[in-house]
């Protein structure tokens, strides 16, 4: 069994023995105990300890599950133009006002949360398809700057941009407003706590 298929059934057996009822109850009990305590100052730590790890572990394995399905129905809602969403997630960043004149691969790189090594055999591809370009830097003519062509262009705006607002309603559906907004803002937290993660890890 490969490591990734190790930890995969680690997550699903852990996401079995915390099913969500269980973890409601758990933490109504929770609520419960600490209300009825004589000592304010003595909480049930153990039992509060051990639910918190198990909202975490849920949300985490959720998340796991969300970006497997990203990726699955993500490219076949794009399948009849042979696009995958690593090949979505760059075309969409490429019409992006700040690069449409160009942007370097470091920059697309950083942008996009991903290494220049992964990035360079979707640049690759794309290009094969004539919906990307490399072209000179203007500013420093040693560069090479990635921008769509004109085939990527209508590509984006007359193919794939129709698709994939049906996919965001698809998605989303059953998410209000107010839901939207909320969950932008606590994906925005746990994104930039990762950030701080990993800039730990190069230290």
């Amino acid at each position: 069994m490969t490591p990734t298929g190790f930890y995969v059934n680690i997550f699903a057996l852990i996401a079995m023995t915390f099913p969500a009822q269980r973890l409601l109850d758990r933490a109504r009990r929770a609520n419960h105990n600490a209300a009825m305590t004589q000592n304010a100052e003595n909480p049930p730590a153990d039992e509060i300890r051990d639910l918190s790890w198990g909202l975490s572990n849920r949300l985490f394995f959720r998340l796991y599950q969300c970006a497997n399905m990203l990726h699955k129905t993500g490219t076949k809602a794009l399948e009849d133009y042979t696009i995958t969403t690593q090949q979505w997630a760059v075309l969409g960043a490429l019409t992006r006002p700040a690069f449409i004149g160009g942007v370097a691969v470091g920059d697309l790189a950083a942008f996009l949360l991903v290494s220049r090594q992964n990035l360079a055999g979707v640049l690759q591809r794309l290009e094969g398809m004539a919906y990307i370009e490399r072209a000179v830097d203007p500013k420093d003519t040693r560069s090479r700057l990635i921008l769509l062509t004109t085939k990527g262009r209508s590509l984006w705006d007359a193919n794939m941009r129709p698709v994939i607002s049906d996919y965001y309603r698809e998605a989303l559906a059953g998410f209000s407003t107010d839901d939207k907004i909320h969950l932008a803002h606590y994906l925005d937290k746990m994104l930039n706590n990762f950030k701080s993660i990993d800039r730990d890890s190069d230290n």
